[in-house]
């Protein structure tokens, strides 16, 4: 996991929390969470929807057939390596809410491996009569003994820590436990922990996360934990973490000052000494005294400028001496980017996308430098870095296409082998995949891919599916998805994944492209792609839908606004859609270097022509849209699909609503909740595109 995203994911402010006001927002009241009349109105707009889509005839066999290949016992148990065990988290309809487990890496390699449940979260639940959500487990190296267990009610981000015992196999008694907050914690040795929660006020920046860093002794109460840092307010976040490797335990405190800049503090002796890194610099990993770091923008220093998107590469001790001759390990072109790092105990891995399409690579430190060479793999489609071993040179890896289904790689000192694979869960005889390009307003081409069923005929009427994301960095690329394959394709549906800018496909530029003032292009981009796909007959607009969540639950709002004769069909799930108010929800502040301060004029001006909640309006032919969103949301707040909802039914348009109570930024917490949700917006989608 990238340094970005350690910081970020699970971090954003607590449930039900509203700031600010808008006098002449008539729907201010969808925004409380948990209010007696937003639930009514939830629960009456779930009816009505309900009564509609369960009706739809491909209703029932989507969710038999979903439920069927989330519960299937032939799934990757997807490896998560701790010193030579395995853990893995596991679903199906014996484990409804979950079981946490582990097997020896030996027996992981074997076809049955003999697995041992290390918590039953069913049986969990059972006991606390709460309803458990595993939020996974952070462990302290290299004995992977103590570790601590975050349990979230519900789904949400909010979750509840206890110190867990893995050897007793038991919560332990009086030992490190927090309540219910958006905490980050790490361990820095067996008797103390790095903390971020809520200590009370000031403690958390304008973006709910917290603000102070402090060290909390076992045997202490936490709020008496020892500051060692503090952000600002106007912060996104500060946290602590120590990197093991096997030459030392590294302490680092990281401040982030906006979503996209971080700022790296070392701790020497019982000194913070911040890194000489442009704010852009992401700390990738510290590899044989080695740091490791990816750039946002161009760095000019020393006698050399190294481009936005680079891997390099110094050792510590010569870097802290003053030194800034980096290696470069990758460079980016017009059409590649860096993907993954990570670091087993003799190599750097790292994956690249080389026009959407996956490479890897292992970098190995020498005395003329780092030798570099590709690994192998099936096919042209995604490779995902998945665990890897710091005590031996192993790592596990995915590789996966659309049509391909994902297969589970070891790979040992440049030796990998096949381990897993998933079933064959639709069935591709006669499906084919093509990558176009469209061309956006600006002239810049816009890669895209289409999936196609089979006995497929480009007359223009084939029901087509349009998927998008665009921001914040994040690449969408080729992956085999069974409910998307069973729902979708093997109905005689196509499948359409379009790479516009705001994504990370070619780097921080293409992402950079469509930030604030330029996000209108993010609609460009997809908008341009319906067109392309109805100048090539692939379908037209009366057979098309597009759907994407969270921030692409904005992109498909503000495209279906934007450009309502484009489509038919609209699916925006746990989506934004109020950009007016989403920096005053939950943890939208921390998205303005994303989109902007609209309690800016200036920055107000141009989010407005696109912001999907202002722009509706009566007499405006829109298609008919299905949203739907989580009451537990706490990520993505409900209200901006409550409210988006509401605005259109008060403009004359129908829409169709659905709000599943328990959940957080996803399609439920357990299997029954995903299924039902996927086949009611796949039930929409064949009503409205056959």
């Amino acid at each position: 996991m990238s340094r970005r995203h350690w910081l970020m994911a699970g971090l954003l402010l607590m449930a039900g929390g509203v700031q600010g006001q808008q006098d002449d927002d008539p729907f201010m009241w969808l925004e409380q969470i948990d209010s007696d009349k937003a639930l009514a109105w939830a629960r009456e707009h779930n009816e009505r929807t309900e009564k509609v889509l369960t009706a739809v005839p491909e209703f029932q066999p989507i969710y038999d057939r979903t439920l069927e290949i989330l519960d299937s016992k032939s799934r990757i148990p997807y490896p998560q390596l701790r010193g030579d065990t395995v853990y893995n988290f596991w679903q199906d309809d014996e484990h409804v809410r979950g079981i946490w487990r582990r097997t020896a890496l030996a027996s992981y390699r074997t076809d049955k491996p003999d697995w041992e449940t290390v918590i039953d979260i069913d049986a969990l639940s059972k006991k606390d009569d709460t309803p458990w959500v595993f939020k996974g487990a952070t462990c302290l190296e290299p004995e992977y003994r103590h570790c601590m267990v975050a349990l979230s009610r519900g789904g949400s981000d909010a979750v509840v820590y206890r110190e867990f015992d893995t050897v007793d196999k038991r919560f332990v008694e009086d030992g490190f436990t927090l309540p219910e907050a958006k905490s980050e914690v790490s361990w820095r040795d067996e008797n103390s922990l790095w903390l971020g929660t809520d200590f009370g006020e000031g403690s958390l920046t304008d973006s709910g996360y917290p603000r102070e860093v402090r060290l909390w002794k076992r045997g202490t109460p936490y709020r008496e934990a020892t500051q060692v840092f503090a952000g600002e307010s106007a912060d996104v976040a500060a946290s602590g973490r120590s990197i093991w490797t096997p030459e030392a335990r590294y302490d680092l405190v990281v401040r982030v000052p906006a979503f996209f800049k971080s700022e790296y503090y070392l701790m020497l002796g019982d000194r913070l000494v911040r890194l000489d890194l442009p704010e852009g610099a992401e700390l990738q990993e510290i590899f044989r005294d080695h740091l490791l770091l990816s750039l946002r923008s161009d760095w000019s220093v020393g006698d050399s400028t190294y481009k936005a998107g680079s891997l390099l590469a110094i050792g510590l001790d010569d870097f802290l001496g003053g030194g800034r001759d980096f290696a470069t390990l990758f460079a980016p072109a017009e059409r590649t980017s860096l993907g993954t790092v990570s670091a087993t105990r003799d190599r750097v891995i790292v994956s690249v996308l080389d026009n959407v399409l996956g490479k890897l690579y292992a970098f190995t430190p020498g005395e003329d430098g780092w030798d570099r060479t590709e690994l192998p793999l099936p096919g042209m489609g995604t490779v995902d870095i998945g665990s890897a071993s710091d005590q031996a040179d192993l790592f596990f890896y995915t590789y996966e296409d659309f049509l391909t289904p994902t297969s589970l790689f070891l790979d040992e000192a440049g030796q990998g082998a096949k381990l897993k694979s998933t079933p064959e869960f639709f069935d591709t005889e006669g499906m084919a995949v093509q990558q176009y390009e469209a061309t956006s307003d600006d002239g810049t081409r816009i890669p895209y891919f289409v999936v196609t069923p089979k006995d497929f005929v480009a007359d223009g009427t084939a029901p087509t599916l349009l998927y998008g994301y665009g921001g914040f960095e994040v690449s969408l690329t080729p992956n085999y998805s069974a409910t998307v394959g069973a729902s979708w394709l093997e109905r005689g549906g196509v499948f359409v994944q379009a790479n516009i800018r705001g994504g990370g496909e070619f780097g921080p530029k293409w992402h950079q492209a469509a930030m604030k003032h330029l996000h209108i292009r993010n609609f460009q981009d997809f908008a341009a792609v319906a067109r392309d796909l109805a100048a090539r007959q692939i379908t037209s607009p009366r057979h098309l839908g597009i759907m994407g969540g969270s921030q692409g639950g904005l992109l498909v709002s503000g495209t279906f606004v934007l450009y309502p004769d484009l489509m038919h069909a609209v699916v925006a799930q746990v989506p934004l859609a109020d950009m007016k108010r989403y920096s005053h929800l939950l943890a939208g502040a921390s998205w303005m270097a994303e989109y902007g301060d609209p309690d800016d004029p200036e920055d107000w001006k141009y989010i407005r022509e696109w912001d999907p909640y202002e722009n509706v309006r009566e007499g405006v032919d829109y298609p008919t849209p299905f949203y739907w969103t989580n009451t537990r949301d706490d990520r993505v707040h409900p209200a901006h699909a409550r409210k988006m909802v509401a605005k259109l039914e008060a403009t004359g348009h129908p829409v169709y609503y659905f709000e599943n109570i328990e959940g957080g930024h996803g399609s439920g917490t357990v299997n029954t909740e995903r299924a039902y949700i996927n086949a009611l917006q796949y039930a929409y989608l064949w009503m409205m595109l056959r």
